[in-house]
């Protein structure tokens, strides 16, 4: 039986008096793949931050490994939809990868031998070590995603939080990051939000519709009608682990 990770019990949230989510309950299992998914002001995020610890829920109930978030969150890595770094900030890679570190005690520029080691083992995972020394504004887009997965890593998190990861990227970078997260979901938790709908079925376990309320599926359940549902109206979903064809897209 595997250990639960994430626990809610009939969670709401309000934004000054705004219900953005009301009666959730969900259970992310240990070694879960779980895509977040929804339309716009649905409450995805807010989900992420209230699992993080960064909100508090109104009403309900949410633990973490048995915790209460917030004591939960040295287990967490976190890669959110924005970062206040600029990429031409004069930074290289390993700088970027340290900053993960902070969390644990370590000030800005007093990183002592084990952080600077969790940095390269971090770095490792996403096939980034040989540019350690570059500058983070140097990358592509691709790269800078993948020291951004190394920042989260280098705490090593049992649980990886992702917000809209590959918004910016196209799809042969959207395919290597998949690919990546797929091998290290071997070793952890995944939950990613995505606006994407063509997300990798074969990666994915479990699909979490939210909006305001949340329905967990099994990735094999996702079809055109769920869809439809959840966003209230007409869409497409692509499966991009078969061959497209007529009974590979549901309207």
């Amino acid at each position: 039986m595997k250990n639960t990770v994430v626990s809610v019990e009939h969670l709401s949230f309000s934004y000054n008096g705004y219900k953005v989510l009301q009666d959730v309950s969900l259970i992310i299992e240990e070694n879960d793949f779980v895509s977040i998914v929804g339309p716009n002001a649905g409450g995805k995020t807010t989900l992420l931050k209230l699992i993080l610890g960064l909100l508090k829920p109104q009403s309900g109930r949410i633990s973490v490994f048995g915790l209460p978030p917030v004591k939960a969150r040295s287990r967490i890595g976190y890669m959110p939809q924005y970062i206040s770094l600029d990429p031409l900030f004069p930074v290289d890679v390993l700088d970027v990868v340290l900053m993960g570190r902070l969390g644990n005690g370590s000030r800005f520029g007093m990183f002592n031998k084990a952080d600077k080691l969790a940095a390269f083992e971090a770095l490792k995972k996403v096939e980034m070590y040989p540019y350690r020394h570059l500058s983070f504004s140097d990358l592509s887009g691709g790269q800078r995603q993948r020291v951004l997965i190394a920042r989260a890593l280098v705490s090593e998190p049992k649980l990886l939080l992702l917000d809209e990861p590959t918004a910016n990227v196209d799809a042969a970078i959207e395919t290597e990051f998949y690919e990546i997260l797929n091998t290290l979901n071997q070793k952890m938790t995944i939950a990613l939000v995505t606006h994407d709908l063509g997300f990798v079925s074969r990666y994915v376990k479990k699909v979490v519709c939210v909006n305001k309320r949340v329905i967990a599926h099994p990735t094999s359940k996702i079809n055109g009608a769920v869809i439809n549902e959840l966003y209230g109206c007409d869409m497409h979903m692509v499966r991009h682990d078969t061959i497209l064809d007529e009974e590979n897209i549901s309207d």
